[in-house]
């Protein structure tokens, strides 16, 4: 799996990085899951055609000391479909921003 790991994080700030991805993104319904709804204007255009599927999303994962941020699109709707599929560039760097501005926002330290 192809993903953006930030490890190493204090303990302490868990509770933090939980909070702002309550704010800022959706509950999987799995414990510490979340789902970033990728924008319709960033979908590739076979997410575009697939909105039957949708929405997409990218998975972060918060584990005791880790985020871990996956390229992998996925549908909301459907596990096997040819719209689940790795970021497009553009869709990277949405995914980066939004790891990014959390890092910054928060002041995450190891």
């Amino acid at each position: 799996m192809r993903q953006f790991l930030v490890d190493e994080i204090a303990r302490r700030q868990q509770e933090d990085i939980e909070a702002y991805l309550k704010e800022k993104a959706l509950p999987s319904g799995l414990e510490k899951i979340y789902w970033l709804e990728i924008p319709p204007d960033l979908l590739s255009p076979i997410q575009w055609e697939h909105h039957d599927c949708g929405p997409h999303y990218l998975a972060i994962e918060v584990g005791k000391d880790f985020l871990k941020f996956e390229y992998l699109v996925r549908s909301r709707n459907r596990l096997r479909c040819d719209c689940v599929q790795y970021v497009t560039s553009v869709q990277e760097a949405f995914l980066l921003n939004f790891a990014h501005t959390l890092i910054r926002e928060l002041d995450l330290k190891a």
